[in-house]
């Protein structure tokens, strides 16, 4: 979750609609105005000539304007709306809650950058170092001699009773000697133009990934401003911080790091997956790790590998089940005891989460004294700690022109509330706060309210573009590049507040902004590409699949064929119930049987033979039921859900096309029960669009995706349901005589999809043998048996990382279909009378809806588990 800073009010814009003369609304009146570089006053106007340059602005913004280029403010709209689109197509998401079946929200990110001068930058970056080498050392000073505790420069109430104080880790020193590597601070610019520091985030800080794809965005639509503006670069210090981890890490320059994710529901999901592609990490969850003899490894397809650094983007207490929070599911087992036997470096170390208590701040002038001999270059809002008498006392006055903050994060056994605006509440409701802070006062702390700075911004006012103004706050980054070393990103994260609204929170309708910081010297060139490689790094260089991760691809394979299958099966069904071989009893049993099956209708609803409308209504209603385990709507949905548990695997095109099938299926769906009874005709025109996208989607998975072992494993699970799909419709076909009648061998080929071969090879031929041959025997057919099991076969062996030529364990379990005889499946003259049996078929086929399963069952067990590698791994 983000946290929220309620701090200031703004007034609705007033002005009319914005003419060709007008520039921007000047800053509402007691905030700093960030275009003109000054507080704002009541009676402040400005209307600009539209060839004059903008009087009064500051150098920057002037700057910033004159590089819009000739269309000027006549281009924003298209400007704005390209920055939709590419924030679209790049899926950048950001939801509010962790919802598994909810939409994705987009992103939101404002047209304009917040400019920051070097003078500004200057201040900025001087006081954020400062400010981390104190926390950092009054951690390192909790968890080992607690001085700063005994002597009473730092309450014990606001650490050893703070919920994300760790008593696990106490004495623990940290690998690589620091105890923070990203520390977040969010600044608000006041009327005198001074920057304050308004809290600080020190866990899991967010932003690292979301401001990299604002820079991107924001920079495209003003390349020549972003050119001409000497704007700092960003990847020098992202390289610095994955060089630092790497230095400080076990395994020095060799280290793996990873990044620790708690999973696709997570909010900022999207920003994970960015971020670790972006610094060629490793993303994991906390099932993709375990821990063997105090040392962490990762599940891969290749067995355990070391990892010997976590970027963690998980809260401290869902690190580790044992000795946290027992119900965590996202953590991993024995992880605290890896950490303190020193084997695995985590960034940040747990137990960082009190500093993040806003009542710290009010103590920290006096522990940078203490720890560093220096006075905090940046200062942080006025606050009182309730906790403190005195500090109680001069708060209590203060309510109604101050912010009131928890002082802890919440937990059990703790009162905890959302932040609130003094100005905001009634004289009624001041009284009552004051009465709730003298029962519980170590729970309150009390913030100076400030008014926030305010920035441009482009909004559409009843289908027009003008330009607005919103109040803005800043949060930085600093990283570590070696042990006790910082550096702070030249950049950040701008957070803007919706109109009227107090907090500038992207959960509570806000947006971002990029962040450019001048500098007066040379513009940072480094990339986080390595120019040169080497040979050998290039060659033995090769991705990771955790298990995890193939599991998921696995079943995206999997679902991706049950759904197509279950949409060709439907289609086929409705086609023939309205058809001209309605009265076909062979073919309407098999029918039958098939979408029982395959889930589409329920076993007691009466067959096509018995009852042909009400089984075709039963198949129609089912098709979006998600408690159908094998629905269209419940396999598509799955789909998805697989999709998006390895979404940094797959191309944007990919994706896109998942979550479209889906949506447009459920909607059409939604749209003709809404009007009444559904006809077959609209179901077959939904799954006709929906066929369409499978394709897509299927076009994607063999023709777009890097060859490596998680292709495989999708590709095994795909073949896997194909194998046991087209068996059990042979069998059943079999035994319902559909294969010797004419309807039932014209909807066995559909089904198939092998309808356009078979006329072109056999022409009108309705002979079983010409059947078995196409869609058992034929190796170029890839709806044949053969083709899957040979397919099959080899994918299994290449998996294995077996010789060529050679099969593995698992492939000998497939049929091998070198040994399968045409004359010998067919039998006598190649035919039999529909009550007659073939037993070497009907074997064949059993054999091959077995295999499928039982090999699903190997793999699990053999890539996805390691249940042959447990041993004992957890240190006392």
């Amino acid at each position: 979750m983000e946290p929220t800073s309620p701090l200031s009010s703004e007034t609705a814009d007033t002005r009319p609609p914005l003419q060709a003369g007008d520039l921007v609304l000047p800053a509402t009146s007691g905030h700093y105005d960030e275009l003109r570089g000054e507080e704002a006053q009541a009676a402040q106007s400005i209307e600009v000539d539209d060839d004059a340059p903008p009087p009064g602005f500051t150098g920057p913004w002037s700057d910033f304007f004159k590089h819009l280029g000739s269309e000027g403010l006549a281009d924003l709209d298209h400007r704005e709306a390209s920055l939709k689109r590419q924030i679209r197509d790049n899926g950048v998401t950001y939801n509010v809650y962790a919802d598994a079946s909810g939409p994705q929200r987009p992103w939101s990110l404002d047209l304009f950058p917040l400019i920051i001068n070097p003078e500004s930058w200057q201040q900025i970056e001087a006081g954020v170092l400062q400010r981390v080498r104190v926390l950092d050392r009054v951690m390192a000073d909790v968890y080992g001699p607690q001085h700063l505790l005994s002597s009473g420069l730092l309450p014990a109430a606001l650490v050893q009773g703070h919920p994300g104080y760790l008593r696990a880790m106490k004495g623990v020193k940290p690998v690589g000697g620091s105890h923070l590597h990203i520390a977040a601070f969010d600044l608000a610019r006041g009327p005198d133009g001074n920057w304050w520091v308004v809290s600080q985030r020190t866990q899991a800080p967010s932003g690292l990934g979301y401001l990299l794809e604002n820079r991107l965005a924001v920079s495209r639509q003003f390349p020549q401003a972003f050119e001409a503006m000497q704007v700092q670069r960003l990847a020098a210090t992202y390289r610095a911080l994955i060089e630092g981890l790497k230095a400080m890490s076990p395994a020095g320059a060799d280290s793996h790091i990873a990044l620790l994710t708690p999973g696709p529901y997570n909010e900022t999901y999207f920003e994970h997956a960015y971020l670790a592609r972006y610094l060629g990490l490793t993303l994991v969850e906390g099932s993709d790790l375990t821990v063997r003899d105090q040392r962490l490894y990762l599940k891969t397809l290749q067995g355990l590998k070391p990892v010997h650094g976590l970027l963690k983007r998980l809260d401290d207490e869902f690190l580790d089940p044992l000795e946290l929070r027992p119900d965590s599911t996202l953590g991993v087992p024995g992880l605290l005891q890896a950490i303190r036997a020193g084997n695995v470096l985590v960034a940040n170390t747990p137990g960082s989460a009190f500093l993040e208590s806003p009542a710290l701040l009010g103590f920290l002038p006096a522990l940078a004294r203490h720890l560093l001999n220096e006075e905090l270059l940046l200062p942080a809002l006025p606050t009182w700690w309730c906790g403190e008498r005195a500090a109680l006392e001069d708060a209590l006055p203060l309510l109604g022109e101050s912010v009131i903050k928890p002082t802890y994060a919440a937990s059990a056994g703790r009162h905890w509330f959302e932040s609130v605006s003094g100005p905001t509440l009634s004289q009624r409701q001041l009284d009552e706060w004051a009465g709730r802070i003298l029962r519980q006062s170590d729970e309150h702390t009390v913030q100076q309210r400030l008014p926030l700075s305010q920035i441009p911004v482009w909004r559409q006012v009843k289908g027009e573009g003008r330009l607005a103004r919103r109040s803005v706050m800043l949060r930085v980054f600093a990283v570590a590049d070696g042990p006790a070393s910082w550096r702070v990103l030249p950049g950040g994260m701008a957070r803007i507040a919706s109109a009227n609204a107090e907090i500038a929170s992207m959960q509570r309708g806000g947006s971002s902004a990029d962040v450019w910081v001048q500098t007066e010297g040379r513009v940072d060139s480094t990339s986080l590409l390595n120019p040169h490689p080497g040979v050998a790094a290039v060659v033995q260089r090769k991705r990771l699949v955790t298990s995890r991760a193939a599991e998921n691809l696995f079943w995206l394979g999997r679902y991706t064929e049950r759904t197509e299958n279950t949409l060709r099966l439907a289609r086929l069904t409705l086609a023939c119930l309205n058809g001209d071989d309605q009265s076909a009893q062979p073919l309407l049993a098999w029918l039958s049987d098939m979408a029982v099956l395959g889930g589409l209708v329920l076993p007691s609803v009466p067959p096509a033979t018995q009852a042909r409308r009400v089984f075709e209504r039963s198949l129609i209603d089912g098709l979006d039921k998600t408690s159908h385990a094998s629905s269209v709507g419940f396999n598509l949905r799955a789909l998805r859900h697989s999709a998006s548990a390895v979404r940094e695997r797959l191309s944007q095109e990919h994706w896109n096309v998942i979550t479209q099938a889906e949506e447009e299926f459920f909607s059409r769906c939604k749209a003709a029960a809404s009007t009444g009874a559904v006809g077959s005709a609209d179901a077959l025109q939904t799954l006709e669009i929906t066929s369409g996208h499978l394709a897509a989607i299927t076009g994607a998975q063999t023709d777009r995706m890097t060859r490596d072992d998680g292709w495989r494993l999708l590709s095994i699970g795909r073949h896997i349901e194909r194998l046991a799909f087209l068996a059990s419709a042979l069998s059943l076909g079999l035994k319902a005589g559909a294969l010797h009648d004419d309807a039932g061998f014209e909807a066995t080929l559909a089904l198939f999809d092998s309808t356009i071969t078979f006329h072109a090879q056999f022409q009108q031929s309705r002979e079983l043998p010409a059947l078995l041959d196409l869609l058992v025997m034929d190796r170029d057919n890839p709806r044949s048996l053969a083709w899957v099991a040979q397919t099959l076969r080899g994918r299994l062996a290449r998996l294995a990382g077996s010789a060529p030529g050679q099969l593995s364990t698992l492939s000998l379990l497939i049929p091998n279909p070198d040994i399968w005889s045409l004359e010998q499946l067919c039998g006598d003259e190649g035919r039999q009378e529909p009550s007659d049996t073939q037993p070497p078929l009907a074997e064949l086929l059993a054999l091959c809806t077995g295999a499928a399963y039982n090999i699903s069952d190997e793999i699990s067990a053999q890539y996805f588990t390691h249940s042959g590698e447990a041993r004992q791994s957890l240190g006392a």
